[in-house]
């Protein structure tokens, strides 16, 4: 890390500030509903994919229709916060939900299932570029210290993507039809399209000379991303984790980003400047911050709703409202940290309570067996909740904090990159964890009376390797929360970027950045 005295990148809380506009809370609830849409959309998709299936048929490839989602919005993210840092924030932003809307309509109207494959494909080149610039235009529009009165906003449109998801979902596959859950984005982007062009104003970026893409960086970013993710999504379930494709993908990988890191060292405009790592070690602790939110987050969202199900026999219906306890538990402390962040400038406390209570809650979450009580279990909810809530959006603030403005695009987007990433290994490593631990047992061996006759049910057998599967799964959550623990203890308490200081010459210095 540079010394004081050292002329190399420095924290941009020293250097920088923000002029918060006035209509702010106005100006953010029409980016957080791009962020809202991106994430409604994947959950509504997943819930409608049975009926999907129903009509198109092609049920050996519906996974891509996940997948494919999934790597596309992954590989495009960085690229799309480097294009905000290089050329205007807003327009790219903008242009990244028109992408996501066309692309939504042309899902609408999927013939087959392999043009539905192609459209998702499309949509989620669209859905990096909103939670990217969403995140990018947050950290321009909101100096740090201010950041903790608004925090509260992430937090709720977080939750009720969440929450919302599943139950719309199930509503409009039910109701409207499995093609609705691709049209119902058309009049909601409308809205957030013409929302932001009217009332969003941000700082024009400032370069010098004629801005360069840097292809190579996106060419072996893109196939060193789309190796984890396909490893990660085929590891235990299409391949065993020893064999030779899923070691051909990591091999492939890490070879990709070593070509990566070298063109970046290289190039005079970086796909994402390693300067944001060595610049503050807060930047790659808030990279590990998120990776473990993301596995946590992804995995309890996951796999208690299969828990209740199978063990404690709640509904489908009901098992995404019993989640509630997790999200409220997310919403009040992420409020609270906020509030207290902004009031006091210290932030060092919540990412490491947070990534405690993620220790502890997690580790009861393992405890859980058959005979489990559902009071128990939203407890130990609230309590992963509780450290979501801490953790996730701090980390976002320490890592933007640590960065300069012409940076904000590339940080952001790489934040954004490694909470998705963490979700995905999370998800690959607890499913194959899953997968063994029932592998055994039938999970419809019992006959019992039914309507018209006898149908199937539960085995105990099969609901006790629910059980013990779900005790591997949050064990495992556990040790890894370990590492954001140790993370969060070598945070550094640097000061807040906060808003402008009076101009003490106004005639001469220019208190406005231009806008657009």
């Amino acid at each position: 890390m540079p010394s004081p005295s050292s002329p190399g990148p420095k924290p941009a809380a020293a250097a920088e500030v923000i002029d918060v506009p006035k209509n702010i809370r106005w100006v953010l609830l029409g980016v957080l509903l791009a962020l809202l849409l991106s994430m409604l959309d994947g959950l509504i998709v997943g819930t409608a994919m049975p009926t999907v299936v129903a009509d198109l048929g092609g049920l050996d490839h519906m996974s891509w229709v996940v997948t494919g989602y999934t790597l596309a919005t992954a590989c495009s993210t960085p690229v799309w916060g480097k294009l905000g840092d290089l050329f205007n924030r807003k327009v790219m932003f903008l242009a990244s939900i028109v992408l996501f809307l066309a692309a939504s309509v042309l899902c609408g109207t999927a013939a087959s299932m392999n043009w539905l494959i192609v459209f998702r494909v499309v949509q989620g080149l669209g859905a990096g570029g909103m939670g990217a610039g969403a995140f990018a235009l947050i950290g321009v529009l909101l100096p740090p210290r201010e950041r903790g009165r608004y925090q509260g906003m992430v937090a709720a449109v977080m939750a009720i993507g969440q929450l919302g998801g599943p139950l719309v979902g199930g509503f409009v596959a039910g109701h409207l039809g499995w093609r609705w859950a691709f049209y119902i984005n058309v009049p909601i982007g409308l809205i957030c399209i013409t929302w932001c062009w009217l009332l969003l104003r941000v700082p024009a970026p400032k370069r010098q000379g004629r801005a360069v893409i840097d292809w190579w960086g996106i060419t072996f970013l893109t196939g060193a991303i789309s190796a984890v993710v396909m490893a990660a999504t085929w590891a235990g379930s299409t391949y065993a984790w020893g064999s030779w494709q899923i070691i051909a993908l990591a091999v492939i990988a890490v070879g990709l980003l070593a070509a990566f890191i070298s063109t970046e060292r290289r190039i005079a405009e970086p796909l994402m400047p390693l300067r944001i790592y060595r610049g503050h070690r807060n930047f790659p602790l808030a990279a590990v911050l998120l990776t473990v939110s993301g596995v946590s987050m992804f995995g309890a969202t996951l796999y208690l709703p299969l828990y209740q199900q199978v063990v404690q026999s709640a509904s489908a219906s009901s098992s995404g409202l019993l989640l509630l306890p997790m999200m409220i538990a997310t919403l009040i402390t992420s409020n609270i940290a906020g509030k207290i962040m902004t009031a006091t400038g210290r932030y060092k406390v919540f990412p490491v309570l947070g990534s405690g209570l993620l220790v502890i809650g997690m580790g009861l979450l393992s405890t859980m067996d058959t005979d489990t009580s559902r009071f128990a279990t939203s407890a130990y909810m609230a309590i992963v909740g509780a450290g979501t809530g801490f953790t996730l959006q701090m980390s976002n603030t320490i890592a933007q904090n640590a960065v300069q403005l012409r940076d904000m695009g590339s940080a952001s987007a790489a934040t954004n990159l490694f909470r998705n990433l963490g979700g995905s290994l999370g998800i690959a490593v607890f499913a194959s964890l899953f997968a063994g631990a029932v592998a055994s047992s039938n999970p419809s061996s019992v006959e019992g009376p039914g309507h018209g006759g006898t149908t199937t049910q539960l085995s105990s057998a099969y609901i006790a390797d629910v059980a013990h599967a779900t005790h591997l799964i949050f064990l495992t959550g556990a040790l890894i929360a370990l590492a954001s623990l140790l993370a969060a203890v070598f945070v550094k308490e640097i000061p807040l970027r906060g808003k402008p200081a009076p101009d003490p010459e106004p005639s001469t210095t220019p208190r406005n950045m231009p806008a657009t």
